[in-house]
């Protein structure tokens, strides 16, 4: 959740070298840092529980899935954000200790405050990664999964997950109550 703006340009160097000793996280747009406050209870266990998933799922691969602290670069436009959950298969990425550059899934638990910047501006940022696969949103207050996938024409297409989730750039399969597992839902048309 962005919080606050710097009033002055820095360079994409004088960000990533900030972050490494800044106490709090900045997401950075075209020269300028945005903070970004802390997650709720529901939001955090959601993207733990997605993380111990992938991870025992993507183990011994050639993927790495990263949450929370880990930057995504979209160097064609100028950005760099902290999705909560992202997987890339690209050996390119092993020589960026601090960002990643071609992710092929990025997950992000929606809040009241970022819901429509996800939905809008952060995802067409994110559109601009060649790499990318899948871009999934996910409610914190009730069991429900949108998954835009690319598909063979470029085009982003929208699947809504209830029950089952299928994440097809990794090739998992959970059950959307797994990923809300320990969430004390505020919505209550899909509880169970």
């Amino acid at each position: 959740m962005v919080i606050s703006q710097s009033e002055y340009y820095i360079s994409q160097e004088e960000y990533l070298e900030g972050e490494k000793v800044s106490g709090i996280k900045h997401e950075y747009i075209d020269g300028q840092v945005y903070a970004m406050a802390g997650a709720s209870d529901a939001h955090v266990t959601i993207v733990g529980n997605l993380f111990a998933m992938l991870r025992n799922h993507l183990r011994g691969s050639s993927c790495r899935v990263y949450m929370l602290d880990m930057k995504a670069q979209i160097d064609v436009i100028n950005r760099y954000f902290y999705p909560d959950v992202m997987v890339t298969c690209d050996i390119r990425d092993k020589e960026f200790e601090y960002f990643k550059c071609y992710p092929s899934l990025i997950i992000e638990v929606l809040s009241e405050s970022t819901e429509g910047y996800d939905r809008g501006k952060k995802f067409a940022s994110y559109r601009h990664l060649e790499s990318l696969q899948e871009y999934v949103l996910i409610s914190p207050d009730g069991m429900s999964v949108e998954c835009f996938r690319r598909n063979e024409e470029g085009h982003w297409v929208l699947y809504l997950y209830q029950e089952e989730l299928h994440l097809a750039s990794v090739d998992f399969r959970c059950a959307i109550a797994a990923i809300y597992e320990d969430v004390t839902l505020t919505d209550n048309s899909n509880k169970n």
